[in-house]
């Protein structure tokens, strides 16, 4: 799983039919206090996540055991959104 905040939306009128009514989201990888670094990838959105959340994603193989995206061709999915993060005893993210 890896951390990531949600920049955008993808909006794709012709796309496989298993990902017919998905919505897909543009996430950005982020360190342990929600700062993005790297290149952005579109997740299919399992849990109605929105732009500026901080959220847990699935990829490869992991990313194809939801019950949304089961033998689906997904790379990436967003299966946790984070109220916050907690280091060494100390909160270092939370969800405004």
């Amino acid at each position: 799983m890896l951390i990531a905040k949600v920049i955008g939306t993808t909006i794709s009128t012709i796309k496989d039919e298993k990902l017919t009514g998905r919505k897909l989201l543009i996430v950005r990888q982020t360190d342990e206090t929600g700062t993005p670094y790297g290149k952005p990838y579109v997740a299919v959105d399992t849990l109605d996540a929105g732009v500026g959340d901080l959220v847990l994603t699935a990829h490869g193989s992991g990313g194809r055991q939801t019950t949304i995206t089961r033998n689906s061709p997904v790379d990436a999915v967003i299966m946790a959104v984070i109220d916050h993060l907690e280091l060494a005893g100390e909160v270092v993210y939370r969800k405004e």
